[in-house]
């Protein structure tokens, strides 16, 4: 077992002291008695044997994340097959365990830049756009139909325009992924901003519009408009352009260019990790509808219809789809480890071919996370609970959400660990929904509903040295980051930083297709921009306390209490 990163404790040993951590923790529910209906039945019966509970043993001291993971491992979710390298030395990094689930690219940290600013996003992406020449793939939920989206469109055609007329024509593709109910709002929505670039370069272009699969029958003629986008989402935010790669939680949306805060990283000249989201991208394309040039959609020929054919049969095809581009993915990326690290254990015949293609040594390594619960895959939960589940006494996790409604999994995590949490949300007046016309407009209130009765449960326990919440206030802006930063016991710096769309909440794991990627790293540079950017989103924070729901605002009707048990799951 020593070559696994993470020691996985005997049953029969006594659980550690809980050491000079404060507060009571809360018993963490036993994961596999969340995950109840994943597992096979004869890995239920299995861990019903290994029973924590039976053993008398606190669940959150025994876990490893091989046992956390294990109910997961069923036969609709990857399969761990393998410990982590034994080749390589132990403490190159601690996270080595996620590449038996995902594939792992390791890079140079100088090929990562961390951003700031929606305008940064924006005038970045633009200026991806017109020097792309082979690739331009835009994953998001949709496409505003505003001035500053206009501009983006505008420098798509452009491009496309230029590859057609250089001198050796270029086969510039641009693939773009939306989500079909709220691509399709209104009058003047997605479809249309994007009809003229179907239609002038059909060869070119093309637009998948996603649809789940849960939206069907009688409930889809009846759900109105907006509240049928509370059934799933695709909610991927990836732009690719050529080998660089921008992964976000921000939508393509004149807010989330100007005043809406987001976080965002740019992967520089990482070919492989393009192909892999171009892949993927792909993948989900292929199981959605087809945007055509008279505003029609068609499924891709052969494949079942969303909502029209069985969702059985859909579903199941839909997870072979992408999990055949994760599972493909892997073993080239173990390939590529091993003629970086292990060129002479290699053959003869790998030998040779690995002296042709010697990359320097990362210090950094990407790995992507997917969650798409409709077809049961569901990786990032797995390694978001692991993560959590294995902070350890003396580590400190930022997380962040701009829609604090984490699922009762994550909070007894959160609550039954004994890592320092930071948790930053959005305060009411920067909450997205602040000031929406109709019964969305109650949403911020059932936030705050939510958010007090999570910190009375941290106070009950005597934790409020321990988890503290904080919210993010900015005159005149919308909070939408989510992701976390990890810092190890005694470090100053975080070594791993989730970042993409997931918001932690019911939706992110269970209704909409998400994805992320966890970047993990040893450069102090790269940890540094971490750092900063963690730093700069809490400086605009207040610490939540008692008072701060006696604030005028904070009182939630009774009407909105009664209703959000009910609802919380939809948004």
């Amino acid at each position: 077992m020593r070559d696994l990163c993470f020691a996985v404790p005997s049953l029969s040993e006594s659980p550690p002291s809980p050491g000079p951590c404060r507060g009571r923790a809360r018993a963490a529910k036993p994961w596999h008695s969340q995950a109840a209906g994943v597992a096979s039945s004869g890995f239920r019966e299995l861990l019903g044997a290994l029973s924590l509970e039976a053993r008398g043993i606190h669940a959150k001291l025994t876990r490893s994340p091989w046992l956390l993971l294990a109910p997961l491992l069923s036969p609709t979710a990857p399969q761990v097959t393998s410990p982590p390298c034994c080749l390589c030395p132990e403490g190159v990094h601690r996270f080595q365990w996620i590449r038996n689930l995902v594939p792992e690219f390791g890079i140079c940290s100088s090929h990562v830049r961390v951003l700031s600013a929606p305008t940064e996003f924006f005038e970045l992406m633009k200026g991806q756009i017109q020097a792309a020449k082979r690739r331009v793939v835009m994953a998001s939920l949709y496409l505003g139909t505003g001035p500053l989206e206009q501009e983006l469109v505008d420098c798509l055609e452009s491009t496309l325009e230029k590859s057609l007329q250089a001198k050796c024509p270029s086969d510039l593709k641009v693939s773009i992924l939306l989500d079909f109910m709220r691509g399709s709002r209104g009058r003047k929505n997605s479809r249309t901003m994007l009809l003229p670039l179907l239609q002038r370069f059909p060869g070119q272009v093309r637009v998948s519009l996603f649809h789940t699969p849960n939206l069907r029958g009688l409930l889809r003629l009846l759900m109105p408009e907006r509240f049928n986008e509370t059934i799933g989402l695709q909610h991927i935010k990836v732009y690719l352009f050529d080998d660089n790669v921008i992964l976000s939680g921000a939508n393509l949306s004149d807010s989330y260019f100007t005043n809406r805060q987001d976080r965002y990283v740019f992967l520089q000249d990482c070919p492989d990790i393009a192909d892999f989201f171009t892949e993927l991208v792909d993948a989900v394309g292929d199981v959605s509808l087809q945007l055509q040039g008279d505003d029609t959609v068609q499924v891709v020929e052969g494949m079942v219809h969303p909502y029209k054919g069985d969702r059985a049969a859909y579903c199941e095809a839909a997870h072979a789809r992408v999990m055949g581009v994760i599972n493909a993915a892997r073993p080239r990326q173990q390939m590529l480890h091993a003629q970086t690290f292990h060129s002479d254990c290699l053959g003869p015949r790998e030998d040779a071919a690995a002296a042709g293609d010697r990359r320097p040594a990362p210090d950094t390594w990407i790995y992507p996370l997917v969650q798409m619960k409709p077809f049961e895959i569901r990786i990032d939960e797995a390694v978001t609970a692991a993560l959590l589940t294995e902070a350890e006494c003396g580590a400190r996790v930022y997380l962040t959400t701009g829609y604090f409604n984490l699922t009762q999994a994550y909070m007894d995590l959160v609550l039954g660990t004994r890592a320092e949490y930071q948790i930053l949300l959005a305060s009411p007046e920067v909450n997205g929904f602040f000031g929406a016309k109709g019964v969305a407009g109650a949403i911020p209130a059932a936030y705050v509903h939510i958010e007090r009765q999570f910190y009375q449960e941290v106070c009950s326990l005597g934790q409020q040295e321990r988890v503290q919440l904080q919210e993010y206030w900015r005159r005149d802006w919308t909070f939408h980051a989510k992701g976390l930063w990890l810092y190890l016991a005694g470090s100053g710096l975080p070594c791993l930083t989730l970042i993409g769309s997931p918001n932690f909440g019911y939706r992110s794991v269970h209704r909409d297709l998400e994805a992320q990627i966890a970047i993990v790293t040893e450069s102090q540079a790269l940890q540094q921009q971490l750092h900063q950017e963690q730093a700069q989103l809490y400086l605009r924070s207040g610490v939540v306390s008692p008072a701060t729901f006696q604030q005028p605002g904070r009182q939630v009707k009774l009407w909105v209490k009664m209703v959000t048990p009910l609802i919380k799951n939809f948004f």
